[in-house]
């Protein structure tokens, strides 16, 4: 919804809540459910209600858990029965710089230490209690800077100043994020200096409803929550599909000419021009996948991305669609070349007629109105779409893996049988258990596939590891290489063993290896395991999403029977009688990682 993409009107959104909930609701989006505990040491209800505007536009429909106010300490620590039942996916800990007592000029350095040392000691029960009790990822404010300094500009510096002491805490949360692997910083001393502290801190609003910031910037706030909420589930884009002329240069180069655009160092314009397409390169380096669909010539679009003074280059574009085909025909072309879906995707364009366009086309895709040529990149990064909370090397890789495809797509057309082209492409598999090394990238997985994904679960890494390290589970992941490169992890089943029956309640795959018979090397895999711990069946699940649609006969080509189907899905059964047989063809496999 265009109305929660950043720039918003934050007025609009308080005044309009209802509304505005009441129609993502009512549209087609399909949702994943999740329960969200938010613990507050301060009034917290419309963050909660703001909050939840947003995890709907992603694609989150979330039920909430809210402390009592002040109480966010008891609530994790201690035993809470309503909380308990509640077993949130995620906890929210809204805290801020009203939370905590700062020194006073009489303090001495002992005495400063030690009211640190007793502050960190405090968070960190807060954070090991919800750890301990719910195994669920963390989001945890960092404090905002004081609204006076008693020091002045010396505040920064003297161990005594409220602005070094929050500082000095501060430093010492991210101490703990970077241990911890599910524990993510909200960045509110960053948001609120954003937002201009001065209008963030206003007092009025502690001293008459007891909230931490100014009432209008609840949507601040409450916007950089849910990206880190959706980024944790895997609704982050993958994407941008960038605009030409007047987007990552200025003037229209099939009028000027590619020595009259605007980029380089030489003028104001060709300055932002340059600045923007930096912005860009790091997203490309950071695994962002950078496409082009502009109305031009296509030698003129090479030609400007081969100027001396453009930061990109032909080379850093996963696909270029430069033609005189309508824009939405081509966006769709690269979001099916690329095998993602279209609304994984962010289309950047200077022109509002092409972003109607494409957003009546797709409505789940984000377009946004990205301002002035000086507002580009602020913009864009403003929306958190591609909010890092975890970075995998597959993830830095992507752009290059798709690339390859690219190269495996070209391939293909020289070839009349399918299987021979496969055999060409020299696949190795190494299939193996859930391995503590790659546990990040699996977690990841596991929130992110939609397509080839049969029962959707979703799992944090502590879920996974528990699983891994238990008797009562087979767990098998993937990886595939080729001659062209190596696609990362790409697969994964868990199955839960009861009875002396394996019952698959994962199975999942990257769209990026779809036809090329991985699946039925990992079902030659599992079927090996089952077989050498004396398990006689093997029971499918598939649970139908709007997205998934692709694999609802999976089992029954794997050479399952279906045994039961109802509006919920299908229940799928493989007997283990000795008369299965290997179904990969093309993939040499190794048993586990190299």
């Amino acid at each position: 919804m265009r109305e929660l993409e950043y720039p918003f009107d934050a007025g609009f959104i308080l005044a309009n809540r209802r509304k505005i909930r009441k129609t993502l609701l009512a549209s087609d989006r399909p949702f994943i459910e999740k329960k969200v505990a938010v613990l507050g040491g301060s009034t917290t209800a419309s963050i909660v209600q703001v909050l939840d505007l947003f995890l709907l536009n992603h694609g989150i429909r979330a039920q909430f858990y809210e402390s009592e106010y002040g109480k966010y300490y008891e609530d994790a620590v201690f035993s809470n029965e309503k909380l308990d039942e509640f077993r949130p996916d995620i906890v929210y800990i809204h805290t801020s710089n009203r939370n905590v007592t700062c020194p006073s000029l009489s303090d001495s350095h002992e005495d400063i230490m030690k009211m640190k040392e007793d502050e960190i000691l405090k968070f960190k029960e807060i954070w090991e209690g919800i750890s301990r009790r719910f195994g669920c990822p963390i989001i945890q404010n960092n404090f905002e800077m004081p609204l006076f300094r008693l020091l002045g500009n010396k505040d920064a510096s003297d161990e005594r100043g409220a602005v070094n002491y929050l500082s000095s805490l501060n430093e010492k949360f991210y101490e703990y994020a970077r241990e911890h692997r599910d524990f993510f910083i909200c960045d509110i001393c960053y948001i609120s200096a954003d937002y201009g502290l001065r209008k963030w801190s206003d007092p009025f609003y502690w001293h008459m409803y007891r909230y931490a910031m100014n009432a209008d910037a609840v949507p601040a706030l409450s916007f950089n929550v849910a990206n880190i909420i959706k980024s944790v589930f895997g609704k982050n884009k993958k994407g941008l599909v960038l605009d030409l002329d007047n987007t990552l240069w200025g003037g229209v180069i099939g009028d000027d000419g590619a020595e009259n655009i605007q980029i380089g160092p030489e003028t104001s314009a060709g300055q932002v021009y340059s600045e923007f397409q930096n912005y860009l390169k790091s997203q490309e380096q950071l695994g962002i996948v950078l496409a082009i669909d502009s109305k031009n010539d296509r030698e003129n679009a090479l030609a400007g991305l081969e100027h001396p003074d453009s930061i990109l280059s032909p080379d850093d574009f996963v696909e270029i669609r430069a033609n005189w085909e309508n824009k939405d025909e081509n966006f769709n072309d690269i979001s099916q070349s690329l095998s993602l879906l279209p609304e994984s995707l962010v289309f950047v364009d200077d022109n509002p007629a092409e972003r109607h366009i494409i957003t009546e086309s797709f409505p789940l895709v984000s377009a946004p109105d990205i301002g002035q040529s000086h507002e580009y990149a602020l913009n864009i990064d403003r929306n958190g779409y591609f909010e890092a909370t975890y970075l995998t090397e597959d993830d830095l890789k992507r752009t290059e893996m798709y690339k390859e495809n690219a190269e495996r797509t070209k391939a293909r057309a020289g070839f009349s049988d399918y299987g021979l082209y496969l055999d060409s492409l020299e696949m190795t598999a190494e299939i193996g258990p859930f391995e503590p090394l790659y546990m990040e990238r699996i977690s990841q997985l596991t929130n992110k596939s939609n397509q080839f994904n049969l029962t959707t679960k979703r799992y944090t890494q502590s879920e996974l590891g528990e699983i891994a390290g238990s008797d009562e589970y087979i767990t098998l992941s993937g990886r595939l290489k080729d001659r062209f490169g190596d696609n990362g992890i790409v697969s994964l089943c868990i199955g839960q063993i009861t009875d002396g029956e394996c019952h698959i309640i994962l199975w999942l795959m990257s769209c990026r290896v779809l036809k090329r018979d991985m699946e039925y090397a990992m079902m030659d895999a599992l079927v090996k395991k089952c077989t050498e711990r004396g398990i006689t069946s093997v029971t499918g699940y598939y649970y139908p999403t709007a997205k998934n649609s692709m694999v609802k006969d999976f089992y029954g080509n794997m050479g399952f029977e279906k045994i039961h189907e109802d509006g919920e899905g299908s229940t799928w059964k493989l007997e283990l009688d000795g008369r299965y047989e290997n179904m990969n063809r093309h993939i040499k496999v190794v048993s586990s990682f190299l």
